[in-house]
């Protein structure tokens, strides 16, 4: 076994440069899922804490950072890694259905979950049918 550490290519790794602390920028896993009521993006961001997520809306475009703190122990050397620390960060371009003003945020066990709720005005309307 060499002293070289050595890591399988990442898919999630995004096309951009490195940070300016050497790491890489990934961009994380995303489930989204889509109710009559908004849409809900549940992201992979493993070793970011709550405090170091940016989360802005310009012009349509919702930005996700996260910031990772190195979880790498100081006094042992790694033999093999197969997990790549780095930054992350995903866009979203949004349609003029949701509400801004209403976005939330919260992150759990590495997963942020960011809801983004339907505005009044684009939420379906029940018809009623009435007999003749």
């Amino acid at each position: 076994m060499s002293n070289e550490v050595t890591r399988p290519p990442d898919k999630t790794l995004a096309e951009t440069p490195e940070t300016t602390h050497g790491g890489g920028i990934y961009r994380p896993l995303t489930d989204i899922i889509e109710t009559d009521q908004g849409v809900s993006l549940m992201l992979e961001m493993p070793g970011v804490a709550p405090e170091d997520v940016d989360i802005t809306l310009e012009k349509r475009v919702l930005m996700i950072r996260g910031k990772a703190r190195a979880a790498q122990p100081e006094q042992l050397q790694l033999a093999y890694a197969e997990y790549g620390e780095g930054d992350y960060e995903r866009a979203f371009t949004m349609s003029e259905d949701f509400d801004p003003d209403r976005i939330e945020a919260a992150m759990s066990n590495g997963v942020l979950s960011v809801t983004l709720p339907r505005a009044e005005a684009a939420q379906p309307k029940k018809i009623a049918v009435k007999a003749a």
